[in-house]
Order: C-alpha cells, then sequence, then structure tokens
C-alpha cells in the first residue's frame, strides 16, 4: 500500500460530520440501519398520481417535519428543496459537534450540488397560477426555484459568509461539490465547508419528463427490486429524493479540537465526455480519466483501492460502460476490487446521490463494512467485476473511490481513505 505524501502546501482535508435525509433513514445512524437492513426503499408513488406514466415508483421520503431542524418562520419561507438542505447541514454540524458560532464565518463556507433545484415546488405554483391566477401564487416562488436556494439558506441560516455555490450538474453535482469544496480547504481558501447534494423532484412534471425519454425502470409490480444495479434484467433507473451534507474540516484544526474523523478525502478528478446528453461515451475514456485524477491527486496507485462505490444506476448503458472503465483504469487489479452500488436501497436521488454515497464511503471506511448491491442476481453482459452482493462484507477498508456521471456526460469521482 502506498505511503500517501502530501504535497508541500497542500492541505489535508478530514471529514468529520455527516448530516442526511434519505429515503431509508435521517442521520448518521438512520442512514446505517437503513443500510444495515438491506432493504429497498423503493414503492409506488403516493406524492402525486403517476398513473399517466410509463414508469410509476420512485424512492420518498416520509415522515420529514421542517420544524425539528429550523423554526417555524424559517420553516414557512422555503420550501422542501430548502428544508432538506438546512435539516442536512443541521444534523452535519450536530454530528461534527462544531458550533457555527465559533468558526470564522469569512473562512466558512457552503457547497451543494443540485439537478433540479427547486423547479418541483415551481411545478406546483404554476399549477395555482393556471387555476387561481397571479394572486394563487406564493410569492417565496421568486426565492425558491433557483439552485443556490439550497446553499444561501444554509449559509443563513448558520451564518456562514465564505465560499457560497450550488452548482446544477445532473447527476454528478453532488459529488462536484464535495470536490469543490476539498479544493477550496486543500488551496487555503477555507477552513470548513458544508459540502453535499440535494433533491426534491417528486413532482408530476419533473418525474414524468424522465419517464418520457424511458430512462426509468418500469418494473412497478416489483418496485422493491426495481433498482437493479449491475443485473442482466436491469431496465433503467429509479428516481428517488434526499439530501447529504458533509462537515469537511482542515485535517489539523479538526486534530486540534479533537474531532472525530470518518475519513480523509484524498484527491478528486471531473471531466466531461462531450458526446451525448444521456448516454455515456462507449469508450468510457473520460470517465476513466475523472478516476485517474482522483487517483492522482489523491496520490494513489490503482493497486492501492479496496473498494469502487459505483455510480451503478441501473441502466443498461451505464452499468456495463462504468464496469469496463474499471477494468481499463485498474487493469490487472480490476479483479481484486470490491464493487458495491447502493441505489438498490434508496435509488437515485440525481444530483444528491454523489453526496449521499459520499457518506456511505466514508461510513464503509470508519465502520469496516461495506454494503451488498441489491438485486444483483445474475450480472449481465460487461459486467464482470466482483460486486459485493447477500449480507454485505465485513472488511477493513482504506481506500475507496466513489463514482458519480451525469446527463450531459458529467462525471465526477471521489477517493477516500482511513485516517491513521
Amino acid at each position: 500500500m502506498t505511503d500517501i505524501s502530501h504535497p508541500a502546501g497542500l492541505r489535508r482535508v478530514a471529514i468529520t460530520g455527516i448530516g442526511c435525509v434519505t429515503p431509508i433513514g435521517t442521520g448518521v445512524e438512520g442512514l446505517w440501519d437503513g443500510l444495515r437492513r438491506r432493504q429497498s426503499a423503493v414503492r409506488k408513488i403516493d406524492r402525486f398520481d403517476p398513473s399517466p406514466f410509463r414508469s410509476q415508483i420512485a424512492a420518498q421520503v416520509d415522515g420529514f417535519e421542517p420544524t425539528d431542524y429550523m423554526d417555524r418562520n424559517r420553516a414557512r419561507r422555503t420550501e422542501r428543496y430548502a428544508q432538506f438542505s438546512i435539516a442536512s447541514a443541521r444534523l452535519a454540524l450536530d454530528d461534527a459537534r462544531l458550533d457555527p458560532a465559533s468558526l470564522d464565518s469569512d473562512r466558512a463556507g457552503v457547497l451543494i450540488g443540485s439537478a433540479l433545484g427547486g423547479v418541483a415546488y415551481g411545478e406546483g405554483q404554476f399549477t395555482n397560477y393556471v387555476h387561481k391566477g397571479v394572486r394563487g401564487v406564493d410569492p417565496m416562488l421568486a426565492l425558491a426555484v433557483f439552485n443556490g436556494a439550497a446553499s444561501c439558506n444554509v449559509a443563513i441560516e448558520f451564518g456562514l459568509t465564505g465560499i457560497n455555490s450550488t452548482n446544477g450538474m445532473s447527476c454528478a453535482s453532488g459529488a462536484i461539490a464535495v470536490g469543490d469544496a476539498w479544493r477550496a480547504i486543500r488551496l487555503g481558501e477555507v477552513d470548513v465547508v458544508l459540502a453535499g447534494g440535494v433533491e426534491t423532484p417528486l413532482a408530476p412534471l419533473c418525474y414524468g419528463a424522465f419517464s418520457i425519454i424511458r430512462a426509468m425502470s418500469t418494473r412497478n409490480d416489483d418496485p422493491a427490486h426495481a433498482s437493479r444495479p449491475f443485473d442482466a434484467h436491469r431496465d433503467g433507473f429509479v428516481m428517488g429524493e434526499g439530501a447529504a451534507i458533509l462537515v469537511m474540516e482542515e485535517m489539523e484544526a479538526a486534530r486540534a479540537r479533537g474531532a472525530r474523523i470518518y475519513a480523509e478525502v484524498l484527491g478528486y478528478g471531473t471531466s466531461n465526455d462531450a458526446h451525448h446528453m444521456t448516454a455515456p461515451r462507449p469508450d468510457g475514456a473520460q470517465a476513466g480519466r475523472a478516476i485517474r485524477d482522483a487517483l492522482r491527486t489523491g496520490g494513489l496507485r490503482p493497486e492501492d483501492v479496496e473498494v469502487i462505490n459505483a455510480h451503478a444506476s441501473s441502466t443498461p448503458l451505464n452499468d456495463s460502460t462504468e464496469s469496463q472503465t474499471l477494468r481499463r483504469v485498474f487493469g490487472e487489479h480490476a479483479d481484486a476490487l470490491k464493487v458495491s452500488g447502493t441505489k438498490g436501497y434508496h435509488a437515485h436521488c440525481l444530483g444528491a446521490t454523489g453526496a449521499i454515497e459520499a457518506a456511505i464511503s466514508a461510513l464503509t471506511i470508519q465502520r469496516g463494512w461495506v454494503p451488498p448491491t441489491l438485486n444483483l442476481e445474475t450480472a449481465g453482459d460487461e459486467c464482470d467485476l466482483d460486486y459485493v452482493t447477500g449480507e454485505g462484507l465485513d472488511m477493513p477498508v482504506r481506500r475507496i473511490v466513489s463514482n458519480s456521471f451525469g446527463f450531459g456526460g458529467i462525471n465526477a469521482s471521489l477517493a477516500f481513505g482511513a485516517v491513521e
């Protein structure tokens, strides 16, 4: 195993807090317990009538009460997208035992990713407009539909005046937010970042748009087995909603305050296929470059990596392309990799997924258990790696690479490591 050397002048980055609102559980222990139960959260949608669509299933977050995480005034002035953001950030800060009032606010930032932002809320308000006219529209609409409502509301809630941005790079956006936070801390631009992804897309038009292009599974009669990464009978992704925010800190400052450190963010790579809006580039060259850059910036050789948290969206093209890309990047070591895809649990939460899977990667390192790839019964063509199935895998894990790939050909990879 490589003894990682850290370039002079570049700081190390620790994950010290995890906050999440997901279909399988809320908070660190809720997420972990959901993984250990090895059950899918996918079911028939009841948030709206899905009968007009070929796909009628999703992974919903049930029982979310915004006033558990913010006062009534804040809850009234925000909608589900921003509420998930604030809730996850508060859970992450509490988990990190970090009081935002104790921070130098100019050196504490918020970076979030979301594919659709508050568009689902805007969809509902348009319906109000059609039926009731402009007087039926919530005045909050103008402040709710843009992606930046996530990071801005978090910054306001906790008084953080450093870098602030919400990127909209489709299903890679949560991973990109984490990677950009790593880069900003590493370069000394900030000391602490709340970074992650948020998505609340479950409204008829937002959901239906993906069904219309036949991107989603139509296994409506068996929703719990619809998201089946790498399986020969996969037929599309399943949509979900959720959020995950990580507290990321400069390593020495985290150690000095006695923080519990889940894992270190070692490296990050991103690239663009420039090929097609929905289909991955067949040779996986740019996805491979993102993975190689994550290894390079993390000071890792391919053989140092033990586990891959795969994007594994359960679409026919993505899963086979990712598998073959991993084989090309890792060469002979590819057969030694343990590959886990967790979307069978929580479905594909679009821009939030990369952040949820970053949280899962950090917990995998800390707790020494690799979650299984649910619903993988018979691996499909060109899916020929060692996929973790069944009960999952108890093993010490020191190095993980997590992949996120999105519409438009956006690729992002993150490398995580154990901390001595």
